[in-house]
């Protein structure tokens, strides 16, 4: 061990302001050089020498899937709006005029969808609460101030917001105490979810200040406490080499020890991800502590828009010992034009990579989307009462009496989001349009079905949040 420390890379970031200190630098063609330093301005870029060195195909550049998931293109953003900043920051150079762009186009990207601002933000003591959201009642989302930001960021991501300096629509706690509060007053919630950015990018004393007060017997209700990383693909060396990686295991130890499930919900996009061997080791660490690992992506168009690449990683997650979560819709904020899928196509590689796996890839579900109330899953395209409909159904509510509750909509091939989505047979509004809901609850998201009725529609609602 102490010969593999000792040669243990250090963590080296690059950000727009010193990527082209980057030896692959040279590697990537003028306009897609200039691609990156124009669109990194609007969203955020960080990526990292493991990255660099050992997911990207540079052979492949720029349609190689790592490298789209990290590195900014230029069809991010509008032609006009990429031609007017281009512009502002590579020949007029005027840093007031562009940040006066930035900020405008950063607006008009729906910064936090689903009501994470608005909807999802707990109150204790009558104030609200920094740092957390409690969307649906078991489950309870804490931001650590000091875990938001990522070993390298991905183009997708929906937290952008988070990284970017946008005073007012970041999520962050400094300590846990409001947590701990919190969670004592809501015996309902079993399940603690840490996640940012990435609590991993912490180091293993910040994190311990704050998991373990979640091991207070006064919160022997919580059973479960979840942690949202990509680490484990991007910086895999957090849990081999880093020189706390140890560290970090025995607290993963102390957690089951305590009784806790401890679940690393981990974000792998590609199957190259996996392939490594500090990848490999760093799940096999993981997993010595009683830890458990799910994996969990979004479908994303230019980097996984193909069935053989999610059957390689759900069969590859299964026989190292990862479980196979869930695919995700990519959610409708930053450039989701750029990566998003019809429905219908998502559904189509979901079907076709799940039929090729066996029953113990088959945990996994989807194409769900985190849409304002609850998670829906698409569960197929089929034919009834001579119309063809998506079926549908909740997997995770606000109101929990909607969870499994199928419904139908109208098949529309291009479709990409439920706010696309219009009901079938005739019907004037889905189910859950019309559903009533305690205005006293809208903060904290415990949703009850009674007093003022929602008269919004999916699409309404968003723009609400």
């Amino acid at each position: 061990m102490t010969q593999e420390v000792l040669a243990a890379p250090k963590f080296k970031p690059y950000t727009r302001q010193s990527i082209q200190q980057a030896p692959q630098w040279e590697k990537i063609p003028t306009e897609l050089r200039e691609a990156v330093l124009v669109v990194s301005r609007v969203l955020p870029f960080r990526t990292n020498q493991y990255v660099m060195s050992e997911l990207i195909d540079w052979d492949r550049v720029p349609d190689d899937p790592m490298y789209r998931l990290t590195f900014p293109h230029q069809d991010m953003l509008p032609p006009a709006e990429y031609a007017h900043l281009r512009d502002l920051v590579l020949i007029k150079k005027d840093e007031a005029a562009i940040e006066m762009q930035v900020k405008k186009i950063r607006l008009q990207m729906n910064p936090h969808p689903a009501g994470q601002m608005t909807h999802n933000v707990p109150m204790l003591d009558g104030a609200p609460v920094q740092g957390l959201q409690h969307k649906y009642k078991e489950t309870v989302l804490f931001f650590p101030s000091a875990g938001q930001t990522c070993h390298a960021y991905c183009t997708f991501c929906f937290r952008w917001p988070q990284f970017v300096g946008m005073e007012g629509l970041k999520f962050d706690a400094r300590e846990s105490s409001e947590l701990v509060s919190y969670l004592k007053q809501h015996k309902e919630v079993t399940d603690v979810l840490i996640t940012g950015g990435d609590p991993l990018i912490m180091n293993t004393r910040s994190l311990t200040g704050y998991i373990e007060p979640l091991l207070d017997p006064e919160l022997e209700h919580i059973q479960n406490i979840r942690i949202g990383t990509k680490s484990v693909a991007y910086w895999p060396q957090r849990f081999v080499t880093d020189k706390d990686a140890d560290d970090l295991l025995r607290l993963f130890e102390r957690v089951v020890k305590a009784g806790k499930n401890l679940a690393l919900m981990g974000h792998y996009n590609h199957p190259v991800e996996l392939r490594q061997e500090m990848a490999q080791k760093a799940l096999k660490r993981i997993l010595s502590t009683g830890a458990t690992v799910r994996m969990q992506s979004p479908l994303i168009r230019h980097i996984n828009d193909d069935a053989k690449a999610w059957a390689e990683l759900w069969t590859l997650g299964v026989r190292l010992g990862a479980i196979p979560y869930y695919m995700f819709v990519e959610r409708d904020t930053g450039p989701h034009e750029y990566f998003q899928m019809p429905l219908a196509k998502a559904y189509e590689i979901f079907q076709a990579a799940y039929q090729t796996v066996s029953g113990l890839a088959r945990t996994v579900r989807g194409p769900s989307m985190s849409a304002f109330p609850g998670k829906v899953v698409v569960d197929g395209i089929v034919n009834i009462r001579d119309e063809k409909v998506f079926a549908l159904q909740f997997l995770q509510a606000r109101n929990p009496d909607w969870v499994r509750r199928p419904f139908y909509a109208k098949f529309d091939p291009k479709a990409t989001w439920l706010d696309d989505l219009v009901p079938a047979f005739g019907e004037k509004r889905f189910f859950f349009e019309t559903e009533e809901k305690a205005p006293t609850d809208i903060r904290s998201n415990i949703s009850h079905p009674t007093h003022s009725v929602i008269k919004f529609t999916p699409r309404e609602l968003r723009k609400a949040s």
